[in-house]
């Protein structure tokens, strides 16, 4: 199972006021676009600020898991005042099977770094099958 959600506040740079310079939403969108038809992704306006709102949950990371952070690094190219995480469990990464990570977009930037509020998976979120 590789299981993520996440969310992206769109500025492009980080010294943006109003709008300027304008964010470059038709290729933002194209991204987004690409993840049509699986999981939850969205690029939506509130209250001034463009966000995207993403989740899922397929039974492999596949191509779609590396595509999912992908995002995060295109988003920082095009927009890179942005910012945001994603959480991340893969439980057939032999390293993070029992764990999730975190995937911070700030600055153009995306850093990996470790959960300490879900996990542990066992027994923070789940009993052990011994339970």
């Amino acid at each position: 199972m590789f299981e993520y959600h996440g969310w992206i506040a769109l500025r492009p740079t980080a010294e943006a006021l109003d709008d300027e310079p304008p964010l470059r939403l038709g290729e933002i969108q194209s991204l987004v676009d690409e993840f049509a038809g699986y999981g939850l992704m969205d690029l939506q306006p509130m209250n001034g600020t463009y966000y995207i709102h993403l989740g899922g949950n397929p039974n492999r990371s596949g191509q779609h898991g590396p595509a999912v952070v992908d995002l995060f690094t295109q988003v920082g190219r095009l927009a890179p005042g942005s910012y945001g995480l994603l959480y991340v469990h893969d439980d057939e990464h032999p390293e993070h099977m029992l764990s999730f990570r975190v995937f911070r977009l700030a600055r153009g930037m995306v850093t990996e770094h470790a959960d300490h509020l879900l996990s542990p998976v066992i027994p923070t979120l789940e009993d052990s099958e011994a339970s």
